[in-house]
């Protein structure tokens, strides 16, 4: 990242206040540097509270960039998972070759924090968005920026552009009842062809997103993951075949499918940057990631909740809710509670918009304004309920105290 000028609305050392949820009145008012040189307890801050442990997600970072290091292939991770531009740095900074998001806006973030290497991991065919992307080419010489097309007339509206610098695109190829990206080989073929005989537009490579044949390791789940990755390796190798590429890009998403997409994409090392655009490993989970993700990665993120009512025997409701912890793909769950106590048999059965429904034994030793512990599930869904995320040196440790604070942008 380079140094760039402040950004409106992105105070580089925000001032704590009403709008940062959670954050004490008795800390308003000061700079989030100062909060977070005296290193308070967790205990400080009121409940519910998103925190991220740095120590795992740094490490996290750590295995993935040497993973992928070991095997020639280079990391663009999706900065929409997080928004948060201190967490881009950190990945920039680790050695990842540059940064995926998902929209135009995303990207104009992270060219205002100084990102100078950007995947939109979309087809823009908004004309806005494709004029700034062209203005902003030939503003900054430095900028690379390459988006997907998947059809003539995703070329089409970037082709009508004005400008000087071509724009680099990535023929995405899809499958019949999944996303974007067009249908089959002979069907991306085509939009390759088209986006080489335009001269505002300059074809850089392939690229697609497996995950959408599933996460289970089932094998028929295997086979499908395994059969497009191959599809898609064979695209590439036909329109590198076919046309004169310059630095040629083949992107595949990653997350849950790091191996095989290794296994399947490393013969085109030696003619193409293979380029994973994971996201969700800087944070990681406790469930769906947990599961599928195949590295030793560690569930950075953590809800810290308190019980607010006990109404019936079995039933505990806290005040953590939709507003504050993802369910998309999964509850949260309970960790234990916050003086290290297990929980045995309690788990998250309903969320509403402040509250979680917890059920559990009915001689459970869990009382009202008792603190409870909870992991999440994909933290795609975490980060955009929280203006500020606390950052901690031991969020699961008996006394966790607050390190920094990451602003996010959504």
């Amino acid at each position: 990242m380079t140094t760039s000028a402040p950004v409106p609305g992105l105070e580089p050392d925000p001032v704590l206040g009403p709008v940062h949820k959670s954050v004490p009145p008795a800390l308003w008012g000061r700079r989030s540097s100062e909060v977070a040189a005296e290193r308070h307890p967790v205990g400080v801050f009121a409940t519910p509270l998103l925190v991220l442990d740095r120590a795992a997600s740094d490490a996290n970072v750590a295995t993935l960039t040497a993973w992928a290091a070991e095997r020639g292939m280079q990391l663009a991770p999706h900065g929409k998972t997080t928004m948060a531009p201190e967490l881009w740095r950190r990945l920039l900074d680790a050695g990842c070759w540059g940064l995926t998001l998902a929209t135009p806006w995303q990207a104009q973030v992270a060219r205002a924090v100084g990102v100078d290497r950007i995947l939109i991991a979309n087809e823009v065919v908004d004309p806005v968005g494709a004029a700034w992307i062209a203005s902003e080419l030939d503003a900054h010489p430095e900028l690379e920026l390459a988006c997907w097309v998947d059809s003539a007339e995703s070329v089409a509206v970037l082709a009508a552009t004005a400008g000087e610098r071509p724009l680099d695109v990535l023929v995405e190829l899809g499958d019949a009842g999944g996303r974007t990206g067009a249908r089959g080989v002979e069907a991306a073929l085509a939009v390759a062809d088209a986006a080489a005989a335009s001269p505002r537009v300059r074809l850089r490579g392939v690229a697609g997103y497996e995950g959408s044949y599933g996460s289970d390791r089932r094998p028929g789940t295997v086979a499908r993951v395994r059969g497009y990755l191959r599809e898609l390796a064979a695209l590439a190798d036909t329109v590198l075949t076919a046309h004169d590429v310059a630095d040629p890009i083949v992107s595949a998403g990653g997350s849950t499918w790091f191996d095989l997409v290794a296994e399947e994409l490393a013969p085109l090392a030696d003619r193409a940057r293979i380029v994973l655009r994971s996201g969700a490993f800087q944070a990681h989970d406790d469930v769906f990631y947990a599961h599928t993700a195949g590295l030793p990665l560690a569930p950075a993120l953590t809800v810290i909740a308190r019980v607010v009512s006990r109404p019936e025997p079995g039933l505990a409701v806290l005040d953590a809710g939709k507003r504050d912890a993802p369910y998309d793909y999964d509850p949260p769950v309970v960790l234990g509670s916050a003086d290290g106590r297990a929980l045995p048999g309690a788990r998250v059965v309903a969320l509403n918009d402040q509250h979680a429904h917890l059920a559990l034994p009915a001689d459970a030793a869990l009382a009202v304004g008792e603190v409870v512990l909870l992991g999440v599930s994909h933290p795609c869904g975490a980060f955009d309920r929280w203006r500020l995320v606390p950052e901690v040196d031991d969020a699961r440790g008996p006394d966790p105290r607050v390190v920094g604070f990451l602003q996010t942008v959504f």
